[in-house]
């Protein structure tokens, strides 16, 4: 019970942290820290492949199935936004 609380513990720490962090980033720092989580993902994509692959049961393959679809649709999504942001600084013709 003791390991539960402290995991919990850390847990709300962590969303507290990353919630101050977020918001107290500038919008022109946006575009850069959009490709820095889009690599993120792509590690989390790895981490769920190897999830889904492993087949201890089957809710662990449909859970490591689904995270490899949410983290994919991350890192296209992501990637879309930051080169639609990086075109408008392009010169134009």
């Amino acid at each position: 019970m003791t390991d539960f609380v402290m995991i919990l513990t850390i847990f709300v720490l962590a969303i507290f942290v990353g919630f101050e962090v977020i918001t107290k980033v500038p919008p022109i720092l946006h575009t850069p820290l959009m490709s820095g989580s889009n690599a993120i993902s792509g590690i989390t994509i790895i981490g769920a492949i190897i999830s889904a692959g492993s087949q201890h049961t089957a809710l662990t393959t449909i859970l490591g199935l689904m995270a490899v679809i949410f983290a994919t649709i991350n890192v296209v999504g992501g990637f879309m936004v930051t080169h639609r942001m990086l075109e408008m600084f392009k010169r134009k013709e």
